[in-house]
C-alpha cells in the first residue's frame, strides 16, 4: 500500500522542469466519444466468443449510450446467443488520435464485471504489424479478478526486472518479465496490483477510481508508470480528481509529483527495452470480450459454472453488470 509521505529517490522528488510542459490535449467526456472514436467490428483476435457491433447497430440495441457527462459500452444482457453465430453483443472502439509521450488521466465508475468477462482498456501502435510498436495494457483482467494486471507486450529484446528498487519503486508485484509476445503464450512482462478494490466487483462496489499511466521519455528514468487510486481514497491527487483549470496563456497542464506516491506498477524503457526501438505512437481502445484465449482458459480455474460458450451463449442475465461506465478520460502531451 502506497504511504502517503513516500519515501523515494531524490530522482523521483526532483520532478524534471520539463513536467510542466505536458499540457491538456484532448478530454474526452460523454458524446465526444461518438465524434472521435471508431467501432471496430472485425472478428476477435484473442477468439472470443463476441461479436463487435458497429456504432449505429450499438446505440440502437442501447449497447452504446453518451450524455453530456457519462459514456457507457455494455454487453448484450437480454438475449441469447446462436452457437452458430459470432458470440454475445458487445462493444470495441479506438481512439482515431495516437500519442506518444503522455499523461493519461481515466475517471472510471464502472466497469465491466463477472464469468466470462475479459475487459481491457490498453493501447497500441498503428505502425503494424503487431506486436511492432509495443502494447500498454492499463486495466485487464478476466472472470472473478479482483486485482488488476497491467502488462507490457513487444517484439523481441525487451525485459523488466523482476526485482523492486532501485530500478522499480512500486508497490505492485510482477508477474513476469519477458515482454515478447513470442513467448510465454503472449504473456508479456506484467504486473499485479497489490489492491482488491483495482478490478472487477470490488472495483465497482467501491464507486469506481482513477487510473493514471504516464509514458514519458524523461531522462531521469524513460518507461511507463501507473497509479489506480479507489474512488473513496482520501489520497487521491486534487489534479487528478478534478482537472487543473486551463491557465490565461496556456492549457492545463498535468505531471506526477513525489505527493502521488508510489506507482502501482513501473516498466523501466531503457537498458533492457530501449523506449524507441519498441514503442511508437499509439492508440487508445476500450474492449468487453468473453471467454478466449484468457478468459476461456482460466474459467473453469476461476470457480465459474459449466463451459465457458455455452455460458456465455445461454445466459444473458449473467451479463447485466459487464459495462464501462467513463466518466471522463483526459490526455495530457508534452511540448517543447
Amino acid at each position: 500500500m502506497r504511504t502517503r509521505y513516500p519515501l523515494l529517490p531524490l530522482a523521483a522528488l526532483l520532478m524534471r522542469p520539463a513536467s510542466a510542459n505536458f499540457f491538456l490535449a484532448d478530454s474526452y467526456v460523454g458524446h465526444d466519444f461518438l465524434q472521435s472514436w471508431t467501432w471496430e467490428t472485425f472478428d476477435d483476435p484473442t477468439h472470443g466468443r463476441v461479436n463487435y457491433l458497429d456504432q449505429a447497430t450499438a446505440l440502437a440495441s442501447n449497447l452504446t449510450f453518451a450524455s453530456d457527462d457519462k459514456f457507457i459500452m455494455r454487453a448484450d444482457s437480454q438475449n441469447t446467443v446462436d452457437p452458430n453465430g459470432r458470440g454475445r453483443g458487445s462493444v470495441r472502439i479506438k481512439s482515431n488520435k495516437a500519442y506518444d509521450e503522455a499523461v493519461v488521466v481515466l475517471d472510471l465508475q464502472h466497469m465491466p464485471e463477472g464469468c466470462a468477462t475479459w475487459p481491457a482498456f490498453w493501447s497500441l501502435s498503428q505502425a503494424g504489424p503487431w506486436p511492432h510498436g509495443g502494447e500498454i495494457d492499463i486495466i485487464e483482467g478476466v472472470n472473478l479478478n479482483n486485482a488488476n494486471l497491467a502488462s507490457l507486450h513487444t517484439t523481441p529484446g525487451c525485459t523488466m526486472s523482476s526485482a523492486g528498487p532501485p530500478d522499480r519503486f512500486m508497490s505492485g508485484n510482477v508477474t513476469a518479465t519477458d515482454c515478447d509476445a513470442s513467448v510465454n503464450f503472449n504473456q508479456g512482462c506484467g504486473v499485479q496490483f497489490g489492491s482488491p478494490a483495482s478490478y472487477g466487483s470490488p472495483f465497482n462496489a467501491g464507486g469506481g477510481g482513477f487510473f493514471v499511466m504516464v509514458r514519458s521519455r524523461d531522462a531521469s528514468g524513460p518507461g511507463v508508470r501507473i497509479w489506480f487510486w479507489s474512488r473513496d481514497d482520501p489520497r487521491v491527487p486534487l489534479e487528478v480528481r478534478a482537472p487543473p483549470p486551463t491557465g490565461l496563456f496556456a492549457p492545463a497542464s498535468l505531471y506526477p509529483t513525489a505527493w502521488w506516491g508510489e506507482p502501482d506498477a513501473v516498466f523501466p524503457l531503457s537498458d533492457n527495452c530501449d523506449y524507441a526501438s519498441h514503442f511508437d505512437p499509439h492508440i487508445f481502445v476500450f474492449d468487453l470480450t468473453f471467454c478466449g484465449d484468457w478468459a476461456g482458459t482460466a474459467y473453469s480455474a476461476s470457480g465459474c459454472p459449466g463451459d465457458c460458450n455455452d455460458y456465455v451463449n445461454n445466459n444473458p442475465q449473467a451479463f447485466q453488470s459487464a459495462y464501462w461506465e467513463v466518466n471522463s478520460l483526459r490526455i495530457y502531451s508534452p511540448r517543447y
